[in-house]
Formats: C-alpha cells, structure tokens, sequence
C-alpha cells in the first residue's frame, strides 16, 4: 500500500505541477494556475498521513514506510526548486518569458551552485530523519523500527557524500576550457639586448 503511495504520490506531483502550469500559461488564467500549484504540497501531506494511519493500526515496519519519510523529505526540500525550473521554461515556452537560466558550470559561481544544492539536500535529511525518528517512538519497538534506523543511517551517508562533493568543487572549481587567453607577448621571443 505504501509503496503505490509513493509512486502516487510522485506521479501525482508531476501532474499537478504540468497541470498548474499549463493553466498558468497555456490557458492564461494564473490565479487558477497558482492555485493548483499551491496544492503540489498537499500530496506530501495524504503520504505522510497514511504512513502515519498505516503503522498506527500496526502495519509491519518496512523499507517502504522508510521510503515514504525519505521522499517527503527530498520533495520538501527540492519541491520549490523543481517548481521554479518547470516554471522558467513553461513562461519562456508559452508567455514569451525569458530563456531559462542554468545553472553556472565554472568558478566561483558553480561552487555557491553546489553548495546550495548540499543545503537542500541537508533539509531534506533533516525532515526525513526527523519523520524517521516519529515513525520510531510510534512504533516503540527497537527490533521491529530497524528500517527506520537504517533509512536514518542512509540519509546521514547521502549528507556526507554530497558534503564531500560540494568541498571537490570548492577545493578544486571547475575552469572554463579554452577560455580567455592572456593578452600580452606570451610566446613571442624576447629580445635579448644586453644592458
């Protein structure tokens, strides 16, 4: 059951967001749009309500309720980003908007990029953890809320990779190939006049 929650859950995310959008834009009614996206949301609170509702009535603790906890936490962290990257190109594709922007691939630029991703990503292990350790003092068993704990182990792994990944880009930014060249007499012969 809560797996097909999930893949609900995600599909109807989706939908709703090109609904919204296609309102928005498409149909040129933005305050419809606007509304159907303001209710992108509420999906993550049904999921998060029936893995409560199902452990509650004393469902089997599994992966999958993990996996709920964990998809809440990506969702809420990253669902406004998604939004906006969708919204960017559906105004640049049907209300004549501006090209998107993208992100910075070099430099300094790319560092601040990676390191708000890592925030992100950080928020969204706090939720998950957190919703992780409801499911746990619901549960009250140690034994049988070991799926909980390991999703927890999991999300403090996928914190310290992407932390790593964001210090590799501070570390060593990635350059611009074939970038400006030096201006000057670089490889051009110097005289060799004597003083």
């Amino acid at each position: 059951m809560i797996v097909g929650l999930i893949v609900a859950s995600e599909v109807g995310f989706w939908v709703m967001l090109l609904a919204g959008l296609c309102v928005r834009y498409v149909l040129r009614k933005p305050r419809v749009g606007a509304a159907l996206l303001a209710c992108v949301p509420l999906l993550d609170v049904v999921l998060l309500t029936a893995t409560v509702v199902d452990l509650r009535r004393g469902a089997e603790p599994s992966t999958a309720h993990g996996l709920a906890a964990v998809y809440l936490g990506f969702s809420v962290a990253y669902g406004h980003y998604m939004i906006n990257w969708a919204d960017g190109r559906f105004a640049h594709r049907f209300a004549g908007g501006p090209p998107p922007v993208k992100p910075p691939k070099y430099g300094a630029a790319r560092v601040r990029h990676e390191w708000r991703l890592w925030r992100m990503t950080l928020i969204a292990v706090a939720i998950a953890v957190t919703v992780l350790q409801v499911c746990v003092w619901l549960i009250g068993d140690g034994d049988r809320s070991e799926p909980m704990v390991g999703w927890q182990r999991q999300m403090g792994m996928i914190a310290g990779i992407h932390l790593l990944v964001a210090i590799c880009y501070t570390v060593a930014p990635p350059k611009e190939k074939g970038g400006k060249k030096a201006t000057g007499d670089r490889g051009r012969p110097r005289s060799l006049t004597k003083s």
